[in-house]
C-alpha cells in the first residue's frame, strides 16, 4: 500500500509535543493533540461551576499548551494561521479518533512502562497502514513495542526531533527489527521532503547518536575545565564560532538545554555503559548541587551564568565551580587564539589554535576534542551505519559547522593520530587500518563527487537530487564569470545561476555589475535566472559602509549614481525577458528584498526573515523597495471590487518605518512580501533546486515580461493622513524630531507627490522620488550618527 500523511496526532502536548503539532501545523499538517484528561479542578474551573466531567476540563491541559505556542520564544509557530490546524482533546475520551489520522506520534513522558501503556491504547484504535512512532531521546524503541500486534511492529520506529522542532535540521529515525524497509524509506523521504528535516537512520541505542556523542563531548568539556583551571568563560569564548560550534558555546548551551534535562540525558547513559564510558557520564558533584539549587539556566534565571541589571545596564557573571558564586566574566586570550583569529573558515582556525601546542587554549581545545575523536570512531557502527550519519547528526542536531569526522580531517589525520599514539592514547582499529592503507582522510573529493571511507573502502556519498550544492557544482562545471561580489554559474536543465558571495553579502557596484552581466546572458542564452546562494544570509542590504564613508565625504554624485545604477538593476530583473526567480533564505533585509521583490517569482526559504529596515539607520529605501511592496500589495486586492487605496499605502507606510521584519516566509507572505506568484521551500537543501524548477516551469508555461505598470497613489490627502499618525507618535513621546523627518519623506514617496488623489504615476516618477529623498536623508547628520551606530554596534540608535 503506498503510504501518505494528510493527517497527523501528537500524544503529549507538553514542550516537544505541542512543538511537534506546530511544526506539522507549519507544513500543511491538520493535527489532533491528545493529552492526558486533569484528576482535579483549577479554582478558576471551582468558581465557574465547571467539573471534571465537562469537555473544557477535560481538554485542558492540551488546550492550555495550544495557547502557549503564541507566547514561545522563538516561537514554534510560522504564522498565526498554523494554530488553527491543530485541533485538541485528551487521551481518555478521544482515541477513536486515532482511526482518522495517518501517522501518529508518541511525546509522552520518558518511562518504558507508561509508553508501553499507551501504545497498547493506541493499537486498539489505530487503523491497519497507519504509522506510529515515538519522539523518545534514548529509551529502547525495540521495548516499547514488543507486546504489540504484527501490524503496529510493521508500521512502528523512533523519530527523534531535537528541540525547538521548527528550527532545528535534524531528525533521527530509528527503525527496529520488525520495521517494514518500505515504511522506513516513506519516513525518511517525509522527514526530508515534507517536513524540511535533515534526516539521519540511527541505531537503537542509548541516546541514539546526537546526544550520546553530544553529551559525552559537554561532559569532556566540564571534566578538562575542572583538570586545567579553565573557568566557564573561558572555556566558551573558545568553543563557539572559532572551533565551528554555536554562538552558544559549551556552558551557555547547557543553560539553554536546563540543566535538568542534561542530566536526565546523560544517566540515560551512565544507566546502560560500563567501565570507561560510564565514569565519563557520571555527573559532576558541582553540576548535581546547581540542581538541587534550582540553578537549571535560562528556564530558571540563573545557570552557569547569571544576568544581572543594575543602573547602568545589565551584566553577564559566570559561575565559579568550586565556590558556587558568580565572578566576573572571563575570555582565554592566547597567542594561538589572536592566531586563529586572523584565519578564514573554522577548520583553518582550528588547525591553528590545536597546532600551537603549550598554548593554554591550543591545549584546551586539543584536550577536548581528542577524545569526541576516539569516541565517534569507536562508536561508529553501534550508533550508525556510517561516519556520515555520526557527521551530520552532530551539524544537525548540536549545530557543529563540521562533524567530528570532518573536524579530525580538517586539523590533519595523520599527524593527529601520531599525537594521540604519542600521549598513550588507543585509536581504534579501523582508523590505524585507514592510514596503514595510505590514506590520509575520512572524506575526500573528486569531480564534484564526495567519499567517505568504510568498511576498508571509500564508497561515494548519495544526496538527494533535489540538493543543489554550489561548491560542488562549481568544481565540476567551473565558473562562467566572477568579480569580488558574484559568480555566474550555470546550474544545468538550461538555467543560470547568480551567486552572491561579498561581505555578509552586501550589494555594491561588484554585484549590480555581475546581475547585469547574467541578465544579458541568459536573455541569449538560458532559460532563465535564478538568484541565490549559499552563505549564512542571502542578504542583509547594500554596503552601508561605503554609502556612509561616500556621504561624509559629500560625494553625492556617486551615491546619486549607485542608486540609479541599484534602481535599474532592480528594474531590469523586472522586465526581463527570460523568468528571473530569487531564493531568498534567512537575513534578507533592505536591499536583499529590494532584490527579491521585483523578481517573476520569490522562492522563499521557510525560515526567511524579510524587510525593509532602512528606517532604523535613517534612511528609506532607495532600491525600489517602496514601490515594489507597494504594488505587491496592490495586487493582493481582489480584482473587480472597489478597495481602500489609503488604507493599502497606509499599511506599506507603517512596515517600513517599523522596519517590520517577518519571523518566517509564511508571515513574509502576511506581510505582503510574498504574493500568488511566490513559493515556499521547507528544506532549506532544496531551496535552489526548487526555484531552478520554479524557473523552468515559468519558461515552460510560455513566460513574457510584464507590461510597464502605471502606479495609483493617494495624492495629498493619503500624504497627511500617513504623518497625522507619526505626528501623534511624537507628541506622546515615542517618536523623535528625525523620526518625522524621515516619516515626511516615506510618506511623499508613496503619496506620490503633492497631486491629486488616485492619479496614476509612472515607476520612474516613484523611484525618482525615492531615490531624492534616499539622497536628501542619508546627508543628515542625525543619519549619519545613526549609519555609524549600526555599524560600530550593530544596533539602531535613537536620535
Amino acid at each position: 500500500m503506498k503510504q501518505s500523511i494528510r493527517r497527523a496526532a501528537v500524544l503529549g502536548s507538553g514542550v516537544m509535543g505541542s512543538g511537534i503539532a506546530a511544526h506539522l501545523a507549519n507544513v500543511g499538517i491538520p493535527t489532533l493533540m491528545l493529552d492526558i484528561a486533569p484528576k482535579q479542578l483549577t479554582k478558576d474551573e471551582e468558581q465557574k461551576g465547571l467539573t471534571l466531567d465537562d469537555r473544557v476540563v477535560r481538554n485542558r491541559i492540551a488546550a492550555q499548551s495550544k495557547q502557549a505556542l503564541l507566547k514561545q520564544k522563538p516561537s514554534p509557530l510560522t504564522t498565526r494561521q498554523s494554530l488553527d490546524l491543530i485541533e485538541i482533546g485528551n487521551m481518555d475520551d478521544d482515541m477513536e479518533r486515532l482511526a482518522e489520522v495517518d501517522w501518529i506520534i508518541e511525546v509522552v513522558v520518558e518511562n518504558l512502562d507508561v509508553k508501553k501503556k499507551v501504545f497498547a491504547n493506541v493499537d486498539k484504535y489505530r487503523k491497519q497502514g497507519t504509522i506510529v512512532t515515538s519522539n523518545t531521546s534514548g529509551i529502547s524503541i525495540e521495548a516499547m513495542a514488543s507486546d504489540c500486534s504484527v501490524d503496529f511492529r510493521k508500521h512502528f520506529l523512533g523519530t527523534h526531533f531535537f528541540n525547538p522542532p521548527r528550527y532545528l535540521k535534524l531528525l533521527e529515525v530509528i527503525p527496529t527489527k520488525d520495521t517494514d524497509p518500505e515504511v522506513l524509506a516513506f519516513m525518511k523521504a517525509f522527514g526530508e521532503n515534507v517536513l524540511g528535516k535533515g534526516v539521519v537512520e540511527a541505531k537503537d541505542t542509548p541516546n541514539f547518536i546526537a546526544n550520546r556523542i553530544g553529551t559525552y563531548g559537554l561532559l569532556v568539556t566540564v571534566r578538562e575545565m575542572l583538570r586545567g583551571g579553565y573557568s566557564v568563560g573561558e572555556v566558551d569564548s573558545v568553543t563557539g564560532p572559532m572551533i565551528g560550534r554555536p554562538k552558544s558555546a559549551t556552558f551557555r548551551t547547557l543553560d539553554v538545554v536546563g540543566l535538568d534535562t542534561f542530566i536526565h540525558v546523560a544517566k540515560n547513559v551512565y544507566d546502560q555503559v560500563e567501565g570507561k564510558e560510564k565514569e565519563i557520564f557520571d555527573i559532576p558533584n558541582f553540576v548535581m548541587e546547581m540542581k538541587e539549587k534550582g540553578w537549571l539556566g535560562a528556564k530558571s534565571g540563573q545557570g552557569f551564568f547569571f544576568k544581572k541589571k543594575d543602573k547602568s545596564g545589565s551584566t553577564i557573571y559566570e559561575l565559579n565551580p568550586e565556590t558556587l558564586e558568580y565572578e566576573n566574566r572571563k575570555k582565554l586570550k592566547t597567542a594561538a587564539t589572536e592566531m586563529a583569529k586572523q584565519e578564514k573558515g573554522s577548520r583553518r582556525k582550528l588547525k591553528t589554535l590545536i597546532s600551537n601546542k603549550g598554548d593554554r587554549a591550543g591545549d584546551l581545545v586539543w584536550s577536548i576534542l581528542k577524545p569526541v575523536f576516539i569516541y565517534s570512531a569507536e562508536l561508529t557502527g553501534e550508533i550508525a551505519d556510517d561516519i556520515v550519519a555520526v557527521d551530520e547528526a552532530m551539524k544537525w542536531g548540536f549545530g557543529w559547522e563540521i562533524g567530528p569526522f570532518e573536524t579530525w580531517d580538517a586539523i590533519g589525520l595523520r599527524k593527529s593520530v601520531e599525537r594521540m599514539q604519542a600521549e598513550g592514547e588507543r585509536v581504534p582499529e579501523w582508523v590505524l587500518q585507514l592510514l596503514a592503507d595510505g590514506n590520509e582522510s575520512f572524506y575526500k573529493t573528486d569531480n564534484g563527487n564526495v567519499y567517505y571511507y568504510d568498511e576498508g573502502t571509500y564508497k561515494q556519498q548519495k544526496f538527494n537530487k533535489k540538493e543543489i550544492n554550489l561548491k560542488r557544482l562549481k568544481d565540476v562545471n567551473g565558473i562562467i564569470k566572477k568579480n569580488v561580489g558574484a559568480s555566474f554559474i550555470d546550474l544545468g536543465d538550461g538555467v543560470a545561476g547568480l551567486e552572491f558571495h561579498s561581505q555578509s553579502n552586501a550589494i555594491g557596484l561588484d554585484i549590480i555589475q555581475m546581475v547585469n552581466y547574467a541578465l544579458e546572458e541568459v536573455s541569449k542564452n538560458y532559460e532563465g535566472l535564478v538568484i541565490g546562494n549559499q552563505g549564512k544570509n542571502f542578504c542583509v542590504g547594500a554596503n552601508l559602509g561605503m554609502m556612509l564613508m561616500e556621504a561624509q565625504d559629500d560625494n553625492f554624485f556617486e551615491l546619486d549614481m549607485v542608486i540609479r545604477q541599484f534602481q535599474n538593476m532592480a528594474m531590469a530583473i523586472k522586465y526581463a525577458d527570460k523568468p528571473v526567480v530569487t531564493a531568498p533564505f534567512n537575513m534578507t533585509l533592505g536591499g536583499g528584498a529590494e532584490v527579491s521583490l521585483p523578481a517573476a517569482s520569490i522562492q522563499a526559504s521557510a525560515e526567511t526573515y524579510m524587510g525593509l529596515v532602512e528606517f532604523g539607520v535613517g534612511l528609506i529605501p532607495g532600491g525600489g523597495g517602496t514601490k515594489e511592496l507597494y504594488l505587491k500589495q496592490l495586487r493582493n486586492m481582489p480584482k473587480g471590487i472597489h478597495f481602500d487605496l489609503t488604507k493599502v499605502a497606509n499599511d506599506v507606510f507603517e512596515k517600513v518605518a517599523m522596519a517590520k521584519v517577518s519571523t518566517s516566509a509564511a508571515e513574509a507572505r502576511d506581510n505582503g512580501y510574498l504574493d500568488q506568484r511566490d513559493k515556499i521551500s521547507v528544506n532549506p537543501d532544496h531551496l535552489l533546486y526548487d526555484a531552478k524548477e520554479n524557473v523552468l516551469a515559468l519558461a515552460k508555461s510560455g513566460y513574457r515580461a510584464p507590461i510597464r505598470e502605471k502606479i495609483p497613489v493617494v495624492g495629498d490627502p493619503g500624504y497627511a493622513a500617513m504623518l497625522l499618525g507619526v505626528k501623534s507618535l511624537q507628541l506622546s513621546g515615542y517618536a523623535s524630531e528625525h523620526d518625522v523627518k524621515i516619516a515626511e519623506k516615506l510618506a511623499y514617496v508613496l503619496s506620490g507627490g503633492r497631486i491629486k488623489e488616485g492619479t496614476k504615476i509612472d515607476e520612474q516618477v516613484m523611484l525618482d522620488l525615492e531615490r531624492e529623498a534616499f539622497l536628501s536623508l542619508i546627508g543628515e547628520p542625525k543619519t549619519q550618527q545613526r549609519m555609524q551606530h549600526m555599524l560600530v554596534k550593530g544596533k539602531p540608535l535613537r536620535n
